[in-house]
């Protein structure tokens, strides 16, 4: 069967849809997937042309690791080509630095969407912004070589691509916190236990058993699945009597629509 061809490839990062799944593959395997602004702005283009067809999306690295986090040359004075060094952001406008953040954070906003799940299939290292990148979807499937790390703190910065709002979600704010302040690695079995991942394989079972996930989300109700993935986004924010009452409006559009009677 010949395979799709990409509706985008750049920058490090290949989308292929295939009827009701896509496929987000990190594809710069020889530098571990190493990140970069070009490569969050074609993340975020990924969002942008993604079909509505879609229901779930699988994120991917080529290579023995998923992605080992910022690409290094980003502390270099002169940083990457064509982009403002970190230290020129750091001299500019506070506008331009917080919008310049904002536009690197869209490349991870979308893959929680509330009309599509997305699945990371991890292995190998999942450093910083790969640490975060995998964060940014609903479900993680890691391989039994998993090493999830969160280094900014160790190099005077922070996470900011999204990742401290699940990563607190998962494991607790005490759990967060150590992780990352100290940097350690936090590998396939605590991920588990922590809830930091949904299953741990043998590296090579990995995409076979993304796969059988994949294919169990699709097969319920899609709008099903969009209302609930909405009711468990909100709980955070909503009292329990507030939960209730969602609770109660969600199921009440789900009942019209199926005696086919809703809007």
């Amino acid at each position: 069967m010949t395979k799709p061809a990409p509706l985008l490839d750049q920058d490090g990062v290949r989308l292929t849809v295939d009827d009701a799944i896509a496929t987000v593959t990190l594809t710069n395997p020889d530098k571990r997937n190493a990140q970069s602004p070009a490569l969050w702005r074609a993340l975020s283009e990924a969002g942008r042309v993604l079909p509505g067809s879609v229901r779930v999306v699988v994120l991917r690295g080529e290579g023995k690791s998923f992605s080992a986090g910022l690409d290094r040359q980003a502390f270099t004075p002169e940083g990457f080509d064509g982009e403002p060094s970190f230290i020129d952001l750091a001299r500019g406008a506070d506008d331009v630095l917080d919008a310049t953040i904002a536009e690197y954070q869209a490349g991870f906003t979308w893959l929680r969407r509330s009309d599509i799940l997305s699945v990371a299939a991890v292995q190998g290292h999942a450093i910083g912004a790969g640490f975060q990148l995998a964060l940014a979807c609903d479900l993680r499937v890691v391989a039994d070589d998993v090493q999830f790390s969160m280094r900014e703190t160790s190099l005077g910065l922070v996470p900011d691509l999204t990742g401290t709002h699940p990563l607190v979600s998962l494991v607790g704010y005490a759990r967060a916190l150590e992780i990352c302040v100290t940097g350690r690695y936090v590998h396939a079995d605590e991920a588990v236990a922590s809830g930091l991942a949904n299953v741990a394989v043998p590296a090579e079972q990995l995409d076979a058993a993304t796969q059988d996930l994949v294919a169990a989300l699709v097969a319920a109700p899609r709008d099903a699945v969009i209302e609930t993935k909405a009711l468990l986004q909100g709980v955070s924010g909503r009292t329990f009597d507030e939960q209730r009452t969602a609770e109660r409006a969600a199921q009440g559009r789900r009942l019209r629509d199926l005696a086919g009677v809703g809007e």
